[in-house]
């Protein structure tokens, strides 16, 4: 992530593991700005069966805008990665897919969202759950690692995608599983108008267009590239939150009204053992 970017996504977390931890909700305030909160966008993801296996303070903190686990297909045994895992929900509920034999690592760059994690790990009582710090440009495991890689709207947040896919392919085991939720885009965006939109979500400011993240998936040396819509945003869910910021809603309706979705972005790492993409 450049600098910037990094710190605001750092601070903004922060603020809401901490109000979290006061007793408050992840939702609304600071959050707007850098994406999730109070919207259709991270409402009604989970199950009341996955919400009974969590912590609450888990459900609280989660930011994301989809659900991951219920699309990754986790088989038991196997060792799991959430990038960007924040308040450790989609960590626990992995971890309970793979089994006790299995493994499910969380890597944050935050610490208060670290801390936060740690104690949903010991409220859950879950032994195969370990939390990293770091980030998801750099990960700190091993070549070959991992069986899947899960995220939930996160990559949308770097402002170096290339990179990160980059480091999902390397800790993958071959024949390994990129499985993540994400938002993108249909079409080019004006960047008035992302901007605009970034106070419904900031998730959105960095969304890939559909074409050119598999384009990045490619080059990064994934096979088997899928993008699923799995919601389609409309403006009239945010008219309130967006009004509320100043925003002439009926003015940018018709460049951004359907033209954001969340997705669940699927791709496979080769079988043969490779650093990168092949160049023959």
């Amino acid at each position: 992530m450049s600098t910037d970017i990094k710190e605001i996504v750092k601070e903004k977390y922060g603020q809401v593991a901490l109000r979290i931890k006061t007793g408050g909700s992840g939702c609304c305030g600071a959050v707007r700005s850098t994406g999730c909160g109070c919207d259709p966008i991270t409402s009604n993801l989970y199950d009341s069966v996955q919400a009974g296996q969590i912590p609450e303070e888990a459900m609280l903190a989660s930011l994301g805008c989809g659900n991951p686990t219920a699309l990754a297909e986790l088989k038991p045994g196997e060792t799991v990665l959430d990038l960007g895992s924040g308040g450790g929900i989609d960590v626990l509920l992995s971890a309970r897919r793979v089994g006790p034999k299995g493994k499910a690592y969380g890597l944050d760059m935050t610490d208060e969202m670290l801390e936060l994690a740690n104690e949903n790990k010991r409220k859950a009582g879950l032994e195969n759950v370990e939390f990293l710090k770091g980030e998801i440009e750099s990960i700190p495991l091993p070549d070959n690692s991992v069986d899947v890689v899960i995220s939930n709207c996160v990559i949308n947040l770097s402002a170096d995608k290339d990179q990160v896919l980059r480091e999902a392919f390397r800790v993958l085991k071959p024949g390994g599983r990129f499985a993540v939720s994400d938002v993108v885009t249909r079409g080019e965006i004006k960047p008035e108008i992302r901007k605009s939109v970034l106070l419904w979500v900031g998730c959105v400011a960095g969304a890939l267009e559909e074409v050119e993240y598999t384009k990045k998936l490619i080059k990064a040396g994934f096979e088997g590239i899928d993008i699923e819509p799995t919601r389609i945003y409309r403006v009239e869910e945010a008219r309130e939150m967006l009004a509320a910021e100043g925003i002439d809603v009926d003015a940018i309706a018709p460049q951004v009204d359907g033209e954001f979705m969340s997705a669940f972005v699927r791709a496979v790492k080769r079988q043969r053992a490779v650093e990168g993409p092949s160049h023959s």
